[in-house]
């Protein structure tokens, strides 16, 4: 999910600000305040003697407070290999890791990260997106980005990018609903943002590319979707996608899996919440008695926030990573034109306890078994604008709004009707019920199956936000 390592953002800001530096800052900050006293103390105990007048010189050191690690085991351990390397990076470190980094290990760890190396997606995996439910989904997002690109002066070359675009089924509904259209696909070159080699392949196979034959030395190969002609690129971060020409980004259900930083009120101010490893090998969620880096960012949150929306809280969620692709988002908008479109679940304002893990479609408890469920949070909307106004001037920022207001001004229910039209029982059953899925809240009052089949609908919890050049006036629907 281009995404740098956190541990080289947290060692790079190490360096740069001690606790002694970060302290005083957070103490004129009413809600963000340290003290370190409360510190747990290692006893004091070291002595050395050293004998003089002697011909070899000794040194004796007391070790008594010094940690003892238990005897290694020859045991064979049933630690998978994430459980081992986490259990590894804490020991390195010789104390907790936040929970950021815990959640970037889990998410993309080369070797054994969740989305890596299988489908998470449908039925058959662990949760259910969106463009899954109905292709209603990604044929809206396509009258969007036709929208935009009208507004835009209809370039003849646009960057259509998506970030973290899971089976490819938005972006192939995308295609297959605006193929008629030949001016706006003709335009079109497709990134793909993915980290996930598995991933990679799906998406190949969804959006049915065709390799080209030509395999010069030192020509890229050129990779086309038949499903609308156009060229489809695959890189694992933004930063990679060529810049100069007008870009459209689609970032639906991604700044979610981003992590994020924990903090917990308590006595002294306010503490990140960090997992170390307790003396029977488990994870165990404690606070850091020290300011850490991630602290500058709940500054910088707080003082977007109004007073008494912080003073209710007793835990915050930050995420300095959706702050920095904001950040870039609203530059490369501000530089090149186009737009952002930004769809997930989460709130207009601040974020405090909503870390959740899910597998096979169940939540369950996030430090079990890592590498085997979905880590997600709420994404902080009004975080994103503040990010986005803060990076440029020349961009504007619209909504959020819900994801029902959101497709059905773009006419989901004139479409909806359209396809009732042609298709047999079956089909209409699917197509009400991923309406509903998608525009509807709570469950489905048409539904006669069984009741842990009841369709959920996602049309209020889901929002929307669009960034924008602000030359293209308000995108629609906002």
């Amino acid at each position: 999910m281009l995404r740098k390592l956190l541990f080289q953002q947290a060692s790079t800001a190490r360096r740069l600000l001690s606790a002694q530096s970060i302290a005083p800052l957070l103490n004129k900050c009413s809600v963000c305040s340290y003290s370190s006293s409360s510190r747990s103390e290692i006893p004091q105990t070291n002595s050395i003697e050293q004998i003089e007048d002697q011909p070899t010189k000794t040194i004796s050191i007391d070790r008594s407070g010094l940690y003892n690690p238990p005897e290694h085991s020859h045991e064979p351990s049933s630690d998978s290999e994430l459980v081992k390397h986490l259990k590894g990076i804490i020991k390195f470190r010789g104390g907790p890791i936040s929970v950021a980094e815990y959640m970037e290990e889990v998410l993309t760890n080369p070797k054994a990260g969740f989305y890596i190396n299988r489908d998470v997606f449908g039925a058959e995996g662990d949760f259910i997106t969106s463009p899954e439910v109905s292709q209603m989904f990604g044929e809206m997002v396509g009258v969007w980005a036709m929208c935009l690109w009208e507004q835009m002066g209809q370039p003849k070359r646009v960057n259509l990018v998506e970030l973290g675009p899971g089976r490819g089924t938005l972006m192939a509904d995308l295609l297959r609903g605006a193929s008629k259209f030949k001016h706006f696909t003709e335009s079109l070159h497709i990134h793909m943002v993915e980290c996930s080699p598995a991933l990679q392949k799906l998406q190949h196979q969804s959006l049915q590319c065709m390799d080209d034959d030509n395999t010069s030395e030192g020509v890229e190969k050129r990779i086309t979707s038949t499903l609308a002609g156009t060229p489809v690129s695959w890189h694992v971060a933004l930063e990679q996608v060529p810049s100069g020409l007008p870009t459209i980004i689609i970032a639906h259900e991604f700044y979610d899996a981003l992590p994020i930083h924990q903090f917990q009120r308590a006595s002294h101010g306010w503490c990140e919440k960090m997992i170390d490893v307790t003396e029977d090998s488990l994870f165990r969620f404690v606070l850091s008695p020290q300011p850490t880096p991630a602290a500058l960012y709940l500054m910088k949150r707080c003082k977007w926030a109004v007073p008494e929306e912080i003073k209710k809280l007793n835990q915050i969620e930050v995420c300095p990573k959706a702050m920095d692709l904001t950040h870039t988002l609203a530059k490369r908008i501000s530089a090149d034109g186009g737009g952002a479109l930004i769809i997930d679940y989460g709130l207009n304002g601040v974020v405090s306890d909503s870390l959740q893990a899910i597998r096979k479609h169940k939540f369950v408890d996030m430090l079990d078994n890592p590498g085997t469920a979905d880590l997600s949070a709420y994404v902080d909307f009004a975080c994103i604008r503040h990010s986005a106004e803060e990076a440029s001037d020349d961009v504007s920022v619209h909504g959020p709004i819900t994801q029902s207001e959101f497709l059905g001004s773009l006419g989901i229910n004139f479409r909806v009707e359209a396809l009732l039209q042609n298709c047999t029982d079956e089909q209409a059953e699917s197509l009400r019920t991923g309406y509903w899925r998608l525009v509807g809240e709570g469950e489905g009052p048409f539904w006669e199956g069984p009741d842990e089949q009841v369709p959920i609908g996602m049309g209020t919890r889901y929002l929307a936000m669009a960034i924008v050049n602000k030359k293209q006036g308000i995108p629609v629907p906002f």
